[in-house]
């Protein structure tokens, strides 16, 4: 279970990351660069598969809302303890894709909830979700800053002489 130092952990990051990156709440970013260039037709896809999926999350999120985060906080702690407390490198490296996509997970929520709430045209929805990607960006460079330089502290630790 030699995580950092597996070609197939690396590809997984940049699989995860790039996803969360190019899907913004379920919407393809390709569908919201055409929405703003085209408008038309192609805005009111835009606009109906965004209700459609911030409908989707808040419907999950306020039926299963606690049982959720109880699990969730469950998952995390039980790896954090794995991880930390008992050095295990799987789930050091399992915790350092969950956190981060964590937050954007609370992110994309809480931008969920604002659309709702202000139920906004299609210019300010395009600015609202292309903020949320880039802050998802960020916290993926972030993410894979970090785990690229606990990846490498760790193999470097762990080489055998």
């Amino acid at each position: 279970m030699r995580s950092f130092s597996n070609l197939w952990y690396w590809i997984a990051l940049a699989v995860v990351w790039s996803s969360a990156s190019h899907f913004v709440l379920g919407v393809p970013f390709d569908l919201i660069q055409r929405a703003q260039r085209q408008g038309g037709q192609a805005m009111q896809d835009f606009v109906d598969m965004v209700r459609i999926n911030v409908n989707r999350i808040l419907f999950i999120v306020d039926i299963a809302g606690p049982y959720l985060l109880g699990f969730w906080a469950f998952v995390l702690t039980t790896l954090f303890v794995l991880a930390f407390w008992y050095s295990v490198e799987f789930a050091q490296a399992v915790v350092l894709i969950a956190l981060p996509m964590t937050l954007v997970f609370l992110l994309t929520v809480r931008l969920a909830r604002r659309i709702a709430d202000l139920e906004p045209d299609g210019s300010v929805l395009t600015r609202l979700i292309t903020r949320q990607r880039f802050w998802t960006q960020v916290i993926g460079m972030i993410a894979i800053f970090v785990t690229a330089m606990f990846g490498m502290y760790h193999n470097l630790e762990v080489v055998p002489f």
